[in-house]
């Protein structure tokens, strides 16, 4: 075990930056698999065209990240995050480096050229995902941004209801859950044939579940470290205890997810059953990654993913997921290669290594001045007291931290 202290119930969780990195990069082998054909592969494809897992661990880690400030101020009787400036740092961190990626691929790919109007209103709004075919090349990531950046718009309305004006974290955590109930809703008008299986698969309601996850699990973590937690609670800190086995577990139920129970590998509609499937099982995988990171005692592999190199990662895992399918295009333009062809691990190598060096200088050239601008802010005014309850000092650090 290691002798670092344990994060007090608002302070900064750094080894879930690693976690961003792992659904980015992930995301990356994903699109890797997919150019080069290598999806295709019968024995190992499937664990290649099965890395948008990393989507599912973007999910789950908003929805922990983004409602943990509302589910604590309840808990410690301090005033509710103002929405105001929730939605200001959200703007300040997605939206720059986001429009210069969207400028960057509209102008610079000529698959894309010339785009209309239509085009650049759509993907500079995140109205993308709202009509079939009309992600562009170079942006076709895009379409969970635009489901994210949706859930931060909802957020502030469901969170108020479901921390509600007293801390009960078990009526905070069933509310969460409901998530669980739109997506299980979402599936059935697919499957009865209101929906479309092309389109309505990228809308928010689909996901409901994977945000209401790591919402539940953030109202969770903070009872935990207030100590208003239930004793059923106390299951995840044991659980987190033990992360070799829920990485283990992770890696045996993305395994089941390879297979055709989850729906087909390339682009075909899947059925509302094996998209169901895939929902379940992706949740799965998410939450036994995340919870030995946020949950339990200092471990040495919290540690180490605490570390500098981990953290820089997670800071510049954003810039990466948008830039590197740029960095694919480009590629592909260059070497004049058809699609599906090519190596993996050398197409895998420079995708990496183009898509980090664009990362770092948006994170360094944008996203991180714009962050600091974002963090200053008026003095905090005092806590309410929380009568007959004593709680854990609260870190200083920001809890919203960025997803």
């Amino acid at each position: 075990m290691s002798s670092a202290p344990e994060p007090t119930a608002g302070g900064r969780l750094p080894a879930l930056d690693a976690l961003r990195a792992v659904g980015a990069i992930a995301v990356v082998v994903h699109h890797v698999g997919f150019h080069t054909g290598a999806t295709g592969n019968a024995q190992w494809g499937g664990w290649l065209a099965r890395m948008d897992v990393g989507v599912a661990i973007f999910f789950t880690l908003s929805g922990f990240l983004l409602f943990r400030p509302w589910a604590l101020s309840v808990a410690i009787g301090r005033p509710r995050p103002a929405t105001g400036r929730y939605l200001w740092r959200r703007a300040l961190r997605i939206l720059p480096a986001y429009w210069l990626t969207v400028a960057t691929c509209l102008i610079v790919l000529p698959q894309n050229r010339p785009a209309p109007g239509a085009d650049w209103l759509r993907h500079l709004t995140f109205t993308q995902i709202y009509g079939p075919g009309l992600l562009r090349n170079g942006l076709s990531q895009t379409w969970s941004l635009a489901t994210e950046v949706a859930f931060y718009l909802v957020l502030p309305l469901i969170a108020v209801p479901a921390v509600g004006r007293t801390w009960r974290p078990v009526r905070t955590v069933v509310a969460a859950c409901g998530g669980l109930l739109v997506t299980a809703g979402w599936l059935v008008a697919m499957a009865v044939g209101w929906l479309d299986m092309g389109l309505h698969t990228t809308w928010l309601p689909a996901y409901g579940g994977w945000f209401g996850a790591g919402m539940a699990l953030a109202a969770a973590h903070v009872a935990l470290r207030t100590g208003t937690a239930p004793a059923a609670f106390r299951i995840l800190d044991d659980l987190a205890a033990a992360p070799i086995a829920c990485w283990m577990a992770a890696v045996g139920l993305l395994a089941i997810a390879t297979t055709p129970v989850a729906g087909p590998r390339d682009l075909t509609e899947p059925s509302p059953a094996a998209f169901a499937v895939k929902l379940a099982l992706y949740l799965a995988v998410a939450v036994l990654i995340l919870v030995p990171v946020a949950f339990g005692p200092p471990t040495r592999i919290r540690v180490a993913l605490g570390a500098a190199p981990a953290r820089w990662l997670g800071a510049v895992s954003y810039g990466l997921f948008l830039w590197h399918p740029l960095m694919l295009e480009l590629i592909y333009l260059v070497a004049d290669r058809p699609l599906f062809t090519g190596g993996l691990v050398s197409t895998f190598a420079l995708t990496m290594a183009g898509g980090l060096l664009y990362a770092a200088v948006s994170y360094y050239g944008i996203e991180r001045p714009l962050q600091l601008l974002g963090s200053q802010r008026r003095a905090p005014r005092p806590a309410t007291p929380v009568a007959d309850r004593t709680v854990p000092a609260v870190g200083t650090a920001n809890p919203e931290q960025v997803a």
